[in-house]
């Protein structure tokens, strides 16, 4: 694999450095501020001049987390499920005694799911809780982006459950670890990301299986552009970017984009353009506008793998953060 030239433009001027303490587990922006979940059990909320840290799991850690509406969503080692908002105020929104949560997602008007084990539970917007059993460990969650419906990504497939009807769930069967699980802006792709170092996909028009293999190592970090004709991936010394416009990746080969001699640790689609954020194991964090492959450097490395990157809505800021604890807030220029 030819390596690409560096980059030849800097933008790490526009960056304000977080001292966020530990291992940043997941971020998302609520608003103006940026919200670091930390390993140790804390959050850090920032807007790059002012800093606030809260203990949603005080006494544990964090061990996932994602945005929901408004709100960051944690899961601990406590069992617990916690909403944090803006202003710091946190509230319990479950809990699964004796266990750890496994997975967070957040969907539309609030909604939210967790699970731990083989257990799924779901809270919708208005606080009416349901339960599903999985097949085996629910290793993945993803609301889609129509209605009230959830795609569970465990062993050997995944099940696509509506929580609020009797229906039976509908399942998505390949043989093999699903670790993790997307679907597309549309909603006609489920994606997952296998134990084998691949990933797998299912066009749900017609249940047509697509298998995108290849990688060197696990696919952890998955981001679907605005439009969503790309996916673009982690796991390879660049970013793995899959079509999926007309008919999907099938028999299509993927862009590979801002090719280094370390590997891409996280992934995250600008929400309105072409461009991605892309991060590496030693702590870089490029962007790339996928019309010319051109590529504009925001951090170099430190050293330590980016475990966490996101937009804000406008698609102004990029946040990020890494294992060693630190972080950084990049604004565009105007």
């Amino acid at each position: 694999m030819t390596l690409a030239p560096a980059p030849s433009q800097s933008l790490a001027e526009h960056v304000v450095a977080v001292e966020a303490g530990a291992h940043v587990i997941g971020l998302a922006w609520l608003g103006p501020k940026a919200a670091f979940a930390l390993a140790d059990g804390r959050v850090l909320l920032t807007d790059g001049r002012e800093a606030a840290r809260v203990a949603p799991h005080p006494g544990g850690g964090i061990l996932v987390a994602a945005r929901a509406g408004d709100t960051l969503i944690t899961g601990g080692d406590d069992g617990r499920v916690v909403a944090t908002a803006p202003d710091g105020t946190s509230a319990e929104r479950g809990k699964e005694q004796g266990r750890w949560i496994d997975a967070v997602t957040g969907g539309r008007d609030g909604a939210i799911a967790w699970s731990a084990g083989k257990t799924v539970r779901t809270r919708d917007g208005k606080g009416q809780l349901r339960s599903f059993t999985a097949p085996t460990t629910a290793q993945g969650l993803a609301f889609m982006p129509k209605g009230y419906r959830l795609a569970i990504a465990h062993y050997n497939g995944v099940t696509l459950w509506f929580p609020n009807t009797d229906a039976t769930p509908d399942v998505l069967a390949w043989k093999g670890s699903h670790l993790g699980v997307t679907v597309s802006p549309d909603g006609q792709y489920v994606v997952t990301a296998m134990q084998e170092n691949s990933l797998h996909g299912w066009r749900l028009s017609d249940r047509k299986d697509m298998r995108m293999s290849g990688y060197p190592s696990k696919t952890r970090s998955l981001s679907w552009s605005h439009d969503g004709n790309w996916l673009a991936t982690s796991g390879a010394e660049a970013a793995i970017i899959w079509p999926f416009d007309k008919q999907g990746p099938m028999g299509r080969a993927p862009r590979e984009c801002g090719v280094r001699p370390v590997r891409v640790a996280r992934v995250a689609f600008h929400p309105r353009a072409l461009v991605l954020a892309s991060a590496y194991e030693d702590g870089t964090v490029l962007l790339i506008r996928l019309t010319d492959a051109s590529e504009l450097l925001v951090q170099n490395a430190t050293g330590a793998s980016i475990t966490a990157l996101a937009w804000d809505d406008s698609g102004r800021s990029l946040a990020f953060g890494d294992e060693a604890g630190n972080g950084g807030l990049f604004t565009l220029p105007s």
